[in-house]
């Protein structure tokens, strides 16, 4: 099965040219929602908590670059720093599938198993034409893996190379200029269709006509 990225740059050939993961031109959008949609306040509070959990993945993005600014400083070691990032959210490998609806589950609906409760195979069922957006984010959010990554082998290098830190700025440039780019794609094309569908089959129930 190939990916939606198959043919864009790998996430190495990208930190050493600067140029961009993938082309943006050639993200796919979601199908509009049915004219006269009406949401339920549930409904809204799911699609909001998107922008919620994301808010928090910006803020450990800025994270990492006040961590590299500590480390440029002196007044903070490389080891530290490296395991400051790998607790944070976007360092594991499900941060994009499951820390979403984990988080949210855990306050309206903590006794369901995260497995009833993947989001992209549900707006897939839900919406066949949603299919080619989810197979894109699912495609990036393995690049995004991969420029973590590359920042936690940027700062190892800089054990050996405590004086040159062109890796290791190149590698948090890539991860910012990724993550943004990721995060804005999935929220205008999925914040609706989970106000709309919820997490998971029979979550929300139609407004009231």
């Amino acid at each position: 099965m190939t990916s939606p990225l198959d043919g864009e740059r790998d996430p190495g050939t990208a930190l050493r040219d600067r140029r961009p993961l993938w082309d943006e031109s050639t993200r796919p959008s979601a199908p509009p929602p049915p004219e006269g949609y009406v949401y339920t306040g549930q409904g809204r509070a799911i699609g909001q908590h998107l922008a919620q959990v994301h808010g928090h993945l910006r803020s450990e993005l800025s994270r990492v670059r006040e961590l590299l600014r500590q480390v440029k400083q002196g007044s903070l070691g490389v080891g530290r720093a490296r395991e400051a990032i790998s607790e944070m959210t976007m360092r594991q490998n499900n941060w994009t599938l499951g820390a979403y609806c984990a988080s949210y589950c855990a306050i309206v609906a903590g006794h369901h198993e995260l497995e009833d409760q993947a989001i992209f195979p549900h707006l897939r069922k839900a919406d066949p034409g949603l299919a080619p957006v989810v197979d894109r984010l699912e495609a990036e959010h393995v690049i995004i893996h991969q420029v973590m990554q590359d920042v936690d082998r940027a700062l190892v290098n800089l054990v050996q190379a405590t004086e040159d830190f062109s890796e290791i700025d190149e590698a948090v440039d890539v991860l910012t200029k990724t993550l943004l780019s990721h995060l804005a794609y999935e929220e205008r094309e999925i914040t609706e269709p989970l106000s709309r569908f919820g997490f998971f089959a029979g979550q929300i129930q139609p407004a009231a006509g």
